[in-house]
């Protein structure tokens, strides 16, 4: 759940349990990062966010059993990490040509961020996402810069005063610039809503859900875990969820299921660490069934070995147990599953090192191996992009959407292509 971006008031970290990194792709064999693939043929990409200037965040695309597209993510917001964040959704009825103005959907009083999707087969739209106060260090950081400037003003002399301006003048020159005025004031306002304890209480891993093809929407409840693109149905009805518990200390990574359509959620099994590793460094999983009947779960990952690689864990028993997970050749975050009308399986995902875009890749054979990476986007202007999602239309043409910053780390737009897959 997790990057970073540099913007002009000092480094940006979007969440605080969860440590820097870039990522590309790599060989098994060769440490070294290979380039990014051959483009994939054709491809038709455009901006999709038509709304006012902000920043959009994590999204996901589902393609609905009449055809509609709907595509949720994280918005009205100031930047990367910020206490603004709501849960926006736009619908294109025409195969991503044109898409709805967007609407909100859920807004708490903190941030809510990555937004998930999933249609079940009996047509309930299910959203996922979470709450995060990552943005209360850095709104500390700025109150006590302005405290300690204000306590050295206080009795200096004309020569002390000079000394402060250009201790100042230093701080410029590190890029730690005072905030502008108005930003501090919503960040102020929009933090001030609540109590401590109440902010606190309002951490936690949420769903909505619709039963009328999202005109109306429940209350949030719920849901054990958390991961960017949310639930999966499998073959036998079940809902599962992979993912990550947030907020209750644990840190677990497994799986919950549900057997009401997404009305209620139980803990199902805890996927295993890997030797050597540290399992708070796993984060943003998804998962996929296979035409053999395994579960695929994909982990991104940020341990020392494999740092910012995509990690894979298998279950052959419905999620009862779980593989340990195991490097799969692929730099790259978070990944998003799919299978394909053919049986072949589809990883997306995004590429934050030079060209910067994202990539898929394709396995034949349920997941034991995966293809050289196939570019989707690389004119991408840094590292703050990605979280593809990547659906199927009728004709076999996939469409993918992403989230991709613009400009100084305030600005971030939802991308779209449509490709299709050489044979």
């Amino acid at each position: 759940m997790q990057n970073r971006s540099e913007t002009s008031f000092g480094r940006v970290t979007r969440r605080t349990f969860l440590g820097t990194s870039v990522a590309g792709t790599v060989s098994l064999i060769n440490p070294l990062p290979s380039r990014a693939g051959e483009p994939c043929s054709p491809r038709d990409i455009k901006t999709i966010t038509t709304g006012p200037k902000g920043y959009c965040g994590w999204p996901t695309v589902t393609r609905r059993t009449n055809g509609e597209l709907i595509v949720v993510w994280s918005g009205d917001r100031g930047g990367h990490v910020c206490p603004f964040g709501a849960v926006q959704m736009m619908r294109s009825n025409d195969n991503g040509e044109t898409w709805t103005w967007p609407r909100t959907i859920l807004d708490g009083a903190i941030d809510d961020r990555d937004a998930g999707i999933l249609e079940t087969s009996r047509g309930t739209l299910l959203v996922t996402t979470f709450t995060s106060l990552a943005y209360e260090p850095l709104l500390n950081a700025e109150l006590e810069r302005i405290s300690e400037k204000k306590n050295k003003k206080k009795n200096k002399t004309n020569a002390e005063e000079q000394e402060l301006e250009q201790d100042d003048d230093e701080k410029e020159k590190k890029k730690v610039k005072p905030w502008p005025k108005k930003r501090l004031k919503q960040w102020m306002a929009a933090h001030n809503r609540l109590s401590d304890e109440q902010r606190q209480q309002e951490l936690g891993e949420w769903m909505i859900r619709s039963t009328d093809g999202g005109l109306t929407w429940s209350e949030r409840y719920p849901t054990i875990v958390n991961s960017p693109h949310g639930p999966i149905e499998l073959s036998d009805g079940r809902l599962l969820y992979a993912g990550k518990e947030l907020w209750n200390g644990s840190k677990r990574i497994g799986v919950c299921v549900s057997e009401d359509d997404g009305l209620s959620w139980s803990w199902l099994a805890e996927i295993p660490t890997r030797s050597g590793d540290d399992p708070g460094a796993y984060h943003e999983l998804h998962a996929v069934e296979a035409t053999d009947g395994r579960i695929i779960v994909h982990i991104r990952n940020h341990n020392k070995v494999d740092a910012s690689a995509t990690l894979q864990s298998e279950s052959s028993d419905g999620g009862q147990t779980w593989s340990e997970p195991k490097a799969i050749g692929v730099w790259g975050f978070p990944s998003f599953l799919t299978r394909l009308r053919d049986g072949r399986l589809l990883m997306s995902y995004g590429y934050r090192r030079k060209p910067y875009g994202n990539l898929a890749r394709v396995s034949t054979d349920c997941g034991h191996s995966w293809c050289e990476p196939i570019t989707i986007s690389d004119d991408g202007p840094g590292g703050d992009l990605g979280y593809p999602s990547t659906v199927e239309l009728d004709d076999g043409t996939l469409l993918t959407v992403w989230y991709e910053g613009i400009g100084n780390g305030h600005h971030a737009v939802l991308r779209q292509a449509r490709w299709t897959l050489d044979a």
